[in-house]
């Protein structure tokens, strides 16, 4: 048996998520979260779009990322026509919950 430890092998993210299906399947996630704002990105404020981030998705709820209670308000109104246009390109939401983003100072 050897027990000399293993050289370090450094492996690129791409190859991790190859070799972790667990990995994959977020990555796969993560993806799907930033395409789903992308396809609402044109029924959003221009002005508002830097206050929104992807989240993560779960189940059939998606969740937005916000960064202060004013562009929730603002965002909130928008919901029936974001959660539309995901449903008219394919993907079957059932709610997307916003959630806001605290600054630690």
């Amino acid at each position: 048996m050897n027990s000399s430890p293993r050289p370090h092998q450094t492996l690129t993210f791409s190859q991790a998520v190859e070799n972790s299906p667990s990995l994959a399947r977020l990555a796969g996630l993560v993806q799907e979260s930033n395409d789903r704002l992308k396809a609402i990105e044109s029924l959003i404020p221009t002005a508002l779009r830097p206050a929104i981030q992807a989240g993560p998705i779960e189940d059939g709820t998606w969740c937005l990322l916000i960064s202060s209670n004013a562009a929730a308000a603002k965002v909130r109104q928008l919901l029936p026509l974001l959660q539309s246009r995901l449903s008219d390109k394919g993907w079957k939401v059932t709610s997307i919950r916003l959630k806001i983003l605290i600054a630690r100072k």
